[in-house]
């Protein structure tokens, strides 16, 4: 079992039957979502860890692994996604350990699919 092949082929199954149902306004709440993550006055990268940093202090693992996903394409480096665990911790208090557990189990996962 792959933390990371079951999220990514159920995120990919289950947004496949959300657009196949050609909602307008769900649809276009994916399209300001993707639009938002796109390079502006702040770079990718930066938006990508600001959304992690908010999917964990909103304790969503959907999001955390989304994020976390992206960001290791984008190069993150795990020093840098443990400053964030850290700024996360800081904010949210204690109750996003569990999810930074989760999120460090992730991390590591991504990383020895990419050695």
């Amino acid at each position: 079992m792959s933390l990371v092949k079951d999220f990514d082929d159920y995120r990919t199954k289950m947004n496949e039957k959300i657009f196949a149902q050609n909602n307008k306004a769900l649809n276009r709440f994916f399209a300001l979502d993707k639009t938002t993550y796109q390079e502006g006055a702040l770079d990718v990268k930066t938006k990508e860890l600001l959304g992690l940093v908010a999917s964990m202090v909103l304790r969503c693992d959907d999001c955390i692994r989304y994020h976390l996903g992206t960001c290791h394409k984008l190069g993150v480096t795990t020093k840098e996604v443990f400053e964030v665990f850290s700024i996360v911790n800081l904010v949210g208090g204690s109750i996003c350990i569990p999810h930074t557990r989760r999120a460090v189990e992730y991390w590591e996962e991504l990383e020895g699919l990419s050695s």
